[in-house]
């Protein structure tokens, strides 16, 4: 898949010591997404907007807001994160994703 008539934010978003590095998209719409990478780690990620995550390549394990035990996404999945919350993730190998904000 690929987005038309957008703009590109140039300087990466780096977190982690480099494990975890993304690019922003923006559209005409208003409507913002990242586009990264992250490398073999454990994560807490905390959130402003709702966030849909989709996995491009790869696989993450998720422990979302309320919930108890972590959940395996593959490539083709995605889960959607609460505004003003914070999930945590282990990535295994690697994964490839794609991070939709709310307006």
């Amino acid at each position: 898949m690929e987005f038309k008539n957008v703009s590109v934010v140039k300087e990466a978003n780096v977190y982690f010591d480099g494990k975890v590095t993304s690019r922003t998209v923006l559209f005409e719409s208003g409507e913002k997404k990242t586009l990264g990478f992250m490398l073999a780690g454990d994560y807490e990620f905390n959130t402003d907007a709702e966030e849909t995550m989709e996995v491009l390549g790869g696989e993450m394990s998720v422990l979302l807001p309320g919930e108890s035990e972590y959940r395996l996404y593959t490539k083709g999945e995605s889960y959607i994160v609460p505004a003003n919350s914070s999930f945590k993730m282990t990535v295994e190998k690697y994964v490839d994703y794609c991070c939709s904000y709310k307006n």
